[in-house]
């Protein structure tokens, strides 16, 4: 295993201890949240912790089963005591960047209706401000790419549809439709970008998450750096 997931994982293990018995969980997605998933599955099975989990994406929900952890949904628990999950760039306010798995819009709802969200990242993702060499995914209907791309290129943004790797077609999110990965270089004012960009009719949800993480669990070498909001 690589340094980088070595430190991926340390963040993760050490935020899934905050999870507790009879707690329902919002199982974030991608490489990171793969370990934090594998971890509580070992919990489930070993130390026989009863959760719930809310998946936020369809692989999110294959690899849940595949570790053992039950299931259920946000109809079901309109409230959720902690989510994890992680994050594609950090800045010292702890509001992030996420999307570039193409899960953000039920990230971002699984995220809103948890009590405390912790974000998991090893220190490569922390940046002095978000936007620096690393675009920000917008999901958008795909009818409306047309004019949602005109859209943001008149906030200054430099938008470009992401397409699946190794294929000359479009991907396609969880909720059937597309992305925008977007260049704005360094953001000054993540909230009122936001802002912004919701405000385009045909955009569903954007990847800047303000305000919204409790605490940053950031792997290191040989530690665990945990940032509180």
């Amino acid at each position: 295993m690589s340094s980088r997931e070595e430190e991926k994982k340390r963040a993760a293990v050490e935020a899934s201890r905050l999870v507790r018995d009879g707690q329902v969980v919002g199982l974030g997605t991608g490489s990171t949240a793969f370990y934090m998933i594998e971890e509580l599955g070992r919990r489930v099975v070993e130390e026989k912790l009863h959760i719930l989990g809310v998946p936020t994406s369809k692989a999110t929900a294959s690899l849940a089963e595949r570790f053992r952890i039950p299931l259920t949904t946000l109809e079901a628990h309109t409230e959720l005591d902690i989510a994890i999950d992680g994050a594609d760039q950090v800045d010292p306010n702890l509001d992030l960047i996420k999307g570039m798995g193409g899960a953000l819009t039920r990230e971002k709802v699984v995220a809103s209706a948890a009590r405390l969200f912790i974000i998991i990242v090893d220190e490569g993702k922390m940046a002095s401000r978000l936007g620096e060499g690393q675009v920000l995914p917008v999901e958008v209907i795909p009818f409306a790419v047309p004019t949602v791309l005109r859209r943001i290129e008149k906030l200054g943004g430099r938008p470009k549809l992401r397409l699946v790797k190794d294929a000359e077609r479009p991907f396609v999110t969880d909720n059937g439709n597309s992305i925008l990965d977007v260049d704005f270089g360094p953001i000054a004012n993540p909230k009122e970008v936001e802002a912004s960009i919701r405000m385009i009719p045909g955009v569903v949800e954007n990847g800047l998450f303000v305000g919204m993480a409790g605490a940053v669990f950031v792997g290191h070498d040989e530690r665990v750096e945990k940032l509180w909001r």
